[in-house]
């Protein structure tokens, strides 16, 4: 099978090559060059996804059976209109990572790839969303353009993939690589409650996988409901790296008080409760590995050296709790326990 991977260098991009190449498939890579080094056995190609003149170039290379876009998070619908355009041609079918913020009440009840999106149009350029929410910028911004790859391919040549976290080695957001290393110092370690509530993360390595396999339509792409709790979570990162630790449950009443913020200074947390189905993904094929081996292989991939250039850990200063914010808090709950 001939791929074509836009983008193929950081975390799940390069997660998708290195899964297309173990199975035999034929790799061409559209990217800028500018950050992690190009997987060898991959072809190369350099380019600036938001210009018409390098879709153009691009297209000259095919013909491919699939493209597989994972660089598009902070790309306005437009240009993946015009890019999936360019490739119409030479592509039989356009896979694109999308995720489940495009729905518009994620966080609050149950959702199926029917639960209502973003209605933004896919020619949306960047002013579409100007001033809002950096969360609806985003689910609004992803929407439009899986209405884009949708529009230049058509439904019956299109798979949308809706991952929520994902996680494991590369990991260049930092949500599970700050849980390990605060575990790894030890001591009372600050843990949200509810302890038991559902988590569903996904490992960048089974997205890759159900990406490279997928038929067209549109999928969640999250853990299945029951795969793993925040206590699972937790849990694993401790056994990962020594058990130097011990969770202090903390509930979010005092962690509200002192303005802990979800999702960054706790990273993960408050979890989603199982609310996302993904039935039609493991029908079609998506499979999860145990969250405990992703954390596992992380930590390995931690204590490696984070095999990453400039700019694969951008994120990792915007996650996780201050020490003295942390420590007030956990003298807190010591003194009215």
């Amino acid at each position: 099978m001939h791929v074509l991977l836009l983008g193929g260098t950081w975390f799940l991009g390069r997660a998708v090559a290195r899964h297309a190449l173990a199975n035999d498939c034929e790799v061409t890579t559209f990217n800028r060059g500018q950050s992690t080094p190009y997987l060898p056995g991959t072809l190369a190609v350099h380019g600036d996804r938001a210009s018409a003149d390098d879709f153009e170039r691009l297209a000259r290379y095919g013909p491919w059976d699939v493209v597989i876009d994972t660089s598009a998070s902070d790309t306005a619908p437009r240009h993946v209109l015009a890019g999936a355009r360019a490739l119409a041609e030479v592509t039989d079918r356009y896979v694109y990572v999308s995720s489940v913020s495009v729905y518009r009440n994620w966080g609050a009840g149950p959702l199926t790839e029917s639960s209502a999106t973003y209605d933004t149009p896919a020619d949306a350029g960047p002013e579409y969303y100007e001033g809002l929410d950096p969360a609806e910028q985003d689910g609004m911004r992803k929407a439009g353009c899986e209405r884009a790859v949708t529009e230049a391919f058509g439904a019956d040549r299109t798979t949308i993939l809706r991952p929520g976290s994902i996680l494991g080695p590369g990991e260049y957001i930092g949500r599970l690589p700050w849980w390990l290393r605060r575990c790894a110092r030890g001591g009372e370690i600050l843990a949200p409650r509810e302890p038991d509530r559902p988590v569903q993360p996904i490992d960048a390595r089974d997205v890759a996988a159900f990406a490279v396999s997928a038929p067209a339509g549109v999928f969640n792409v999250t853990a299945p409901r029951g795969h793993a709790t925040m206590r699972d979570l937790l849990t694993a990162c401790l056994d990962a790296t020594g058990y130097q630790g011990r969770l202090v449950w903390t509930s979010e009443e005092v962690l509200a008080r002192h303005g802990v913020r979800g999702r960054t200074e706790l990273p993960l947390w408050p979890g989603t409760d199982g609310v996302v189905d993904v039935s039609a993904a493991l029908a079609a094929g998506l499979t999860c590995r145990p969250l405990d081996r992703t954390v596992a292989d992380t930590w390995a991939w931690l204590r490696d050296g984070a095999d990453s250039v400039a700019g694969q850990q951008s994120g990792w200063e915007r996650h996780g709790i201050a020490p003295d914010k942390e420590a007030a808090i956990l003298a807190e709950v010591g003194l009215s326990g």
